[in-house]
């Protein structure tokens, strides 16, 4: 008696594609529908999503676009970007942020705004720094401790308890960047010789020029 065979086909294509497959456009989807009314041929938004990408069927794109049109689609999952990406966004120069940063940043601004106030005083801070306008810093910490959100009132207040010490810090050309630089040479050697030579050779050491 022979075994009968069984013929296993394989599953569709599209069957092996994950369900997510449609997750990073359905937000640019969702726009383009509402902005159309509904009246948007789904051939047309096939193709715009496939040249940002989408490797996905047709099947799938019908399927959402059904949904949204008898009022079914799921939410679209934000795409919130995390407290460190957003600082160092605010803190770049804004030459140097590529085209989606400025548009990602400029919808957090509107959001949020203690985002956007924080914003503008962080620039403005980065801009005294960078350019070394010192003479501009008590008007920058009165604006701060106005209406500024808690923790960069509480930064503008630090400021004044020094603030001759901050105004020359932005004013002047001067540092303290080689003194730090030869405390950390000094604790650094101190580290590996401990416990293992004589203070005459820390000395020696020390006052050795590197």
């Amino acid at each position: 008696m022979t075994p009968t065979s069984t013929n296993y086909s394989s599953p569709p294509a599209n069957a092996c594609r994950p369900n997510g497959v449609l997750e990073p456009f359905k937000a640019y989807l969702n726009t383009r529908f509402t902005e159309a009314q509904g009246q948007v041929s789904g051939t047309r938004l096939f193709l715009e999503i496939q040249a940002r990408g989408y490797r996905g069927s047709r099947q799938v794109l019908r399927k959402h676009l059904a949904a949204l049109r008898a009022g079914t689609a799921e939410p679209v999952r934000a795409d919130i970007p995390s407290p460190r990406k957003i600082t160092s966004w605010i803190m770049r120069p804004r030459e140097t942020l590529t085209e989606s940063q400025n548009e990602r940043l400029l919808q957090v601004r509107l959001n949020c705004p203690d985002i956007t106030r924080a914003c503008d005083l962080a620039r403005a801070f980065a801009d005294l720094i960078r350019h070394q306008r010192g003479y501009l810093l008590l008007e920058w910490i009165r604006q701060a401790e106005q209406d500024a959100p808690k923790p960069m009132k509480g930064f503008a207040s630090f400021l004044r308890q020094d603030l001759d010490a901050v105004t020359a810090g932005l004013t002047l050309p001067w540092s303290s960047g080689v003194v730090e630089g030869h405390v950390n040479r000094v604790k650094t050697l101190k580290r590996a010789m401990y416990g293992r030579a004589s203070f005459d050779l820390l000395r020696t050491r020390i006052l050795t020029q590197p």
